[in-house]
Protein backbone atom coordinates (compact mmCIF):
# COMPACT_ATOMS: atom_id res chain seq x y z
CA UNK A 1 0.00 0.00 0.00
CA UNK A 2 2.79 2.42 0.89
CA UNK A 3 4.44 1.72 -2.46
CA UNK A 4 1.25 2.63 -4.33
CA UNK A 5 0.83 5.86 -2.37
CA UNK A 6 4.41 6.77 -3.11
CA UNK A 7 4.01 6.14 -6.84
CA UNK A 8 0.93 8.38 -6.98
CA UNK A 9 2.69 11.18 -5.11
CA UNK A 10 5.82 10.72 -7.20
CA UNK A 11 3.79 10.99 -10.42
CA UNK A 12 2.22 14.26 -9.27
CA UNK A 13 5.61 15.61 -8.24
CA UNK A 14 7.14 14.56 -11.56
CA UNK A 15 4.51 16.49 -13.52
CA UNK A 16 4.78 19.61 -11.37
CA UNK A 17 8.60 19.58 -11.40
CA UNK A 18 8.59 19.12 -15.18
CA UNK A 19 6.25 22.07 -15.67
CA UNK A 20 8.33 24.32 -13.41
CA UNK A 21 11.49 23.20 -15.18
CA UNK A 22 9.95 23.94 -18.58
CA UNK A 23 9.15 27.49 -17.50
CA UNK A 24 12.79 27.98 -16.45
CA UNK A 25 14.05 26.52 -19.72
CA UNK A 26 11.74 28.63 -21.86
CA UNK A 27 13.13 31.74 -20.19
CA UNK A 28 16.72 30.63 -20.92
CA UNK A 29 16.58 27.79 -23.47
CA UNK A 30 19.60 25.50 -23.90
CA UNK A 31 21.50 27.10 -21.03
CA UNK A 32 23.91 24.32 -19.88
CA UNK A 33 23.08 25.06 -16.22
CA UNK A 34 19.43 24.14 -16.79
CA UNK A 35 20.24 20.46 -16.22
CA UNK A 36 21.48 21.16 -12.70
CA UNK A 37 18.33 23.15 -11.89
CA UNK A 38 16.06 20.47 -13.37
CA UNK A 39 17.90 17.74 -11.46
CA UNK A 40 17.36 19.52 -8.18
CA UNK A 41 13.71 20.13 -8.98
CA UNK A 42 13.17 16.41 -9.52
CA UNK A 43 15.25 15.26 -6.54
CA UNK A 44 14.06 17.80 -3.97
CA UNK A 45 10.71 16.19 -3.12
CA UNK A 46 11.13 12.83 -4.83
CA UNK A 47 13.61 11.53 -2.26
CA UNK A 48 11.39 12.34 0.76
CA UNK A 49 8.41 10.84 -1.08
CA UNK A 50 10.38 7.65 -1.74
CA UNK A 51 11.77 7.56 1.78
CA UNK A 52 15.28 7.33 0.35
CA UNK A 53 18.29 9.06 1.86
CA UNK A 54 21.18 9.98 -0.42
CA UNK A 55 24.57 10.48 1.20
CA UNK A 56 27.11 12.06 -1.11
CA UNK A 57 30.83 12.15 -0.49
CA UNK A 58 33.36 14.13 -2.51
CA UNK A 59 30.66 15.56 -4.72
CA UNK A 60 31.41 15.65 -8.47
CA UNK A 61 31.92 19.42 -8.74
CA UNK A 62 34.95 20.95 -10.43
CA UNK A 63 35.46 24.40 -11.99
CA UNK A 64 36.75 23.21 -15.37
CA UNK A 65 35.17 20.93 -18.01
CA UNK A 66 35.41 17.18 -17.56
CA UNK A 67 33.62 13.97 -18.49
CA UNK A 68 31.66 12.42 -15.63
CA UNK A 69 31.19 8.64 -15.88
CA UNK A 70 28.52 7.10 -13.63
CA UNK A 71 26.84 3.73 -13.17
CA UNK A 72 23.22 3.57 -14.36
CA UNK A 73 20.75 1.45 -12.38
CA UNK A 74 17.19 2.51 -13.11
CA UNK A 75 14.90 5.41 -13.98
CA UNK A 76 15.13 6.37 -10.30
CA UNK A 77 18.62 7.69 -11.12
CA UNK A 78 16.86 10.89 -12.14
CA UNK A 79 15.92 11.42 -8.48
CA UNK A 80 18.88 9.73 -6.79
CA UNK A 81 21.54 11.59 -8.79
CA UNK A 82 19.57 14.66 -9.79
CA UNK A 83 20.66 16.58 -6.72
CA UNK A 84 24.41 16.17 -7.33
CA UNK A 85 24.65 17.41 -10.91
CA UNK A 86 27.48 19.94 -11.13
CA UNK A 87 27.04 23.41 -12.67
CA UNK A 88 27.21 23.60 -16.47
CA UNK A 89 26.89 19.84 -16.93
CA UNK A 90 24.81 18.25 -19.67
CA UNK A 91 24.30 14.63 -20.64
CA UNK A 92 23.84 12.50 -23.74
CA UNK A 93 20.54 10.77 -24.38
CA UNK A 94 18.62 8.98 -27.09
CA UNK A 95 16.90 11.19 -29.65
CA UNK A 96 13.60 9.45 -28.81
CA UNK A 97 13.66 11.07 -25.34
CA UNK A 98 12.67 14.33 -27.02
CA UNK A 99 9.18 12.96 -27.57
CA UNK A 100 8.48 11.84 -23.99
CA UNK A 101 5.74 14.19 -22.72
CA UNK A 102 7.08 16.99 -20.48
CA UNK A 103 10.34 15.29 -19.55
CA UNK A 104 11.55 15.02 -23.14
CA UNK A 105 10.98 18.67 -23.89
CA UNK A 106 12.62 19.66 -20.60
CA UNK A 107 15.60 17.41 -21.35
CA UNK A 108 16.04 18.97 -24.78
CA UNK A 109 15.63 22.59 -23.62
CA UNK A 110 18.09 21.95 -20.78
CA UNK A 111 20.87 21.78 -23.37
CA UNK A 112 21.41 18.02 -23.21
CA UNK A 113 22.69 16.31 -26.35
CA UNK A 114 20.34 13.99 -28.22
CA UNK A 115 21.97 11.15 -30.16
CA UNK A 116 20.35 9.40 -33.11
CA UNK A 117 21.70 5.90 -32.48
CA UNK A 118 20.02 4.59 -35.63
CA UNK A 119 22.01 6.96 -37.83
CA UNK A 120 25.77 6.47 -37.52
CA UNK A 121 26.65 9.68 -39.39
CA UNK A 122 24.39 11.91 -37.29
CA UNK A 123 25.58 10.18 -34.13
CA UNK A 124 29.22 10.94 -35.02
CA UNK A 125 28.30 14.54 -35.83
CA UNK A 126 26.60 14.93 -32.44
CA UNK A 127 29.62 13.46 -30.65
CA UNK A 128 31.96 15.80 -32.53
CA UNK A 129 29.79 18.78 -31.62
CA UNK A 130 29.81 17.69 -27.97
CA UNK A 131 33.60 17.40 -28.02
CA UNK A 132 33.80 21.00 -29.24
CA UNK A 133 31.48 21.99 -26.38
CA UNK A 134 33.90 20.43 -23.90
CA UNK A 135 36.83 22.26 -25.46
CA UNK A 136 35.44 25.74 -25.84
CA UNK A 137 32.24 26.30 -23.83
CA UNK A 138 33.27 25.47 -20.27
CA UNK A 139 30.68 22.71 -20.13
CA UNK A 140 31.04 19.18 -18.73
CA UNK A 141 29.36 16.04 -20.04
CA UNK A 142 27.71 13.32 -17.93
CA UNK A 143 27.81 9.77 -19.28
CA UNK A 144 26.22 6.52 -18.16
CA UNK A 145 29.02 4.55 -19.81
CA UNK A 146 27.30 1.16 -19.59
CA UNK A 147 24.80 2.43 -22.14
CA UNK A 148 21.78 0.86 -20.47
CA UNK A 149 20.14 0.41 -17.06
CA UNK A 150 21.82 -2.22 -14.92
CA UNK A 151 20.64 -2.88 -11.32
CA UNK A 152 22.92 -5.87 -10.68
CA UNK A 153 25.83 -4.12 -8.96
CA UNK A 154 28.23 -5.77 -11.42
CA UNK A 155 29.18 -3.17 -14.04
CA UNK A 156 28.53 -4.02 -17.66
CA UNK A 157 31.29 -3.34 -20.19
CA UNK A 158 31.67 0.39 -20.83
CA UNK A 159 31.03 2.00 -24.19
CA UNK A 160 33.99 3.85 -25.67
CA UNK A 161 32.29 7.17 -26.43
CA UNK A 162 32.94 8.92 -23.11
CA UNK A 163 36.63 8.03 -23.18
CA UNK A 164 37.13 8.92 -26.83
CA UNK A 165 35.52 12.29 -26.18
CA UNK A 166 37.58 12.99 -23.05
CA UNK A 167 40.85 12.25 -24.87
CA UNK A 168 39.84 14.25 -27.95
CA UNK A 169 38.92 17.25 -25.81
CA UNK A 170 41.90 16.85 -23.46
CA UNK A 171 39.73 16.87 -20.32
CA UNK A 172 39.82 14.49 -17.32
CA UNK A 173 37.44 11.67 -16.48
CA UNK A 174 35.65 11.94 -13.12
CA UNK A 175 34.12 8.56 -12.07
CA UNK A 176 30.91 8.81 -10.02
CA UNK A 177 29.86 5.68 -8.12
CA UNK A 178 26.47 4.99 -6.56
CA UNK A 179 25.82 2.01 -4.31
CA UNK A 180 23.56 -0.68 -5.75
CA UNK A 181 20.39 0.81 -4.34
CA UNK A 182 18.03 -1.25 -6.48
CA UNK A 183 19.13 -4.30 -4.47
CA UNK A 184 18.87 -2.67 -1.05
CA UNK A 185 15.96 -0.21 -0.89
CA UNK A 186 12.40 -1.28 -0.06
CA UNK A 187 9.74 1.24 -1.04
CA UNK A 188 7.17 -0.52 1.14
CA UNK A 189 9.05 0.58 4.25
CA UNK A 190 8.71 4.05 5.76
CA UNK A 191 12.50 4.46 5.64
CA UNK A 192 13.29 2.82 2.33
CA UNK A 193 17.06 2.84 2.61
CA UNK A 194 20.22 4.83 1.96
CA UNK A 195 22.17 5.38 -1.24
CA UNK A 196 25.86 6.20 -1.02
CA UNK A 197 27.35 8.24 -3.86
CA UNK A 198 31.00 9.09 -4.23
CA UNK A 199 33.08 10.87 -6.86
CA UNK A 200 36.50 9.28 -7.28
CA UNK A 201 39.67 11.24 -8.01
CA UNK A 202 39.79 12.44 -11.59
CA UNK A 203 41.72 10.47 -14.20
CA UNK A 204 43.89 12.66 -16.40
CA UNK A 205 43.86 12.28 -20.19
CA UNK A 206 46.86 14.55 -20.73
CA UNK A 207 49.14 13.14 -23.41
CA UNK A 208 46.76 10.34 -24.33
CA UNK A 209 45.67 9.47 -27.86
CA UNK A 210 43.00 7.27 -29.47
CA UNK A 211 45.17 4.20 -28.95
CA UNK A 212 44.92 4.73 -25.19
CA UNK A 213 41.11 4.46 -25.05
CA UNK A 214 41.03 0.74 -24.08
CA UNK A 215 43.48 1.29 -21.20
CA UNK A 216 41.68 4.39 -19.94
CA UNK A 217 38.32 2.60 -20.15
CA UNK A 218 39.64 -0.44 -18.28
CA UNK A 219 41.19 1.73 -15.56
CA UNK A 220 37.95 3.63 -14.97
CA UNK A 221 35.85 0.46 -15.02
CA UNK A 222 38.09 -1.30 -12.49
CA UNK A 223 38.19 1.65 -10.11
CA UNK A 224 34.43 2.11 -10.21
CA UNK A 225 33.65 -1.60 -9.78
CA UNK A 226 35.90 -1.80 -6.74
CA UNK A 227 34.39 1.30 -5.16
CA UNK A 228 30.81 0.20 -5.82
CA UNK A 229 31.54 -3.08 -4.04
CA UNK A 230 32.93 -1.14 -1.09
CA UNK A 231 29.91 1.17 -0.98
CA UNK A 232 27.56 -1.83 -1.14
CA UNK A 233 29.40 -3.49 1.74
CA UNK A 234 29.00 -0.35 3.84
CA UNK A 235 25.26 -0.24 3.13
CA UNK A 236 24.86 -3.91 4.11
CA UNK A 237 26.89 -3.40 7.29
CA UNK A 238 25.06 -0.20 8.17
CA UNK A 239 28.28 1.81 8.02
CA UNK A 240 26.86 5.06 6.67
CA UNK A 241 29.33 7.44 8.27
CA UNK A 242 31.41 9.64 5.99
CA UNK A 243 34.33 7.70 4.57
CA UNK A 244 37.43 9.83 4.66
Amino acid sequence: MLFIVRMVLLSVHFIVASLVGLVVCLVRPFNPDNSRIAGRLYASLALPILGVRVQSERLPVRPAPCVYVANHQSNYDLFVMGGIIAPRTVSLGKKSLKYVPLFGQLYWLSGNVLIDRGNALRSRQSMAKTTETLRHRNTSIWFFAEGTRNPSGQLLPFKKGAFQMAIAAGVPIVPVCASSYMRHIDLNRWNSGTVLIEALPEISTTGLGPEDVPTLLAQCHAQMQQRIRELDARVVQGDLSADT
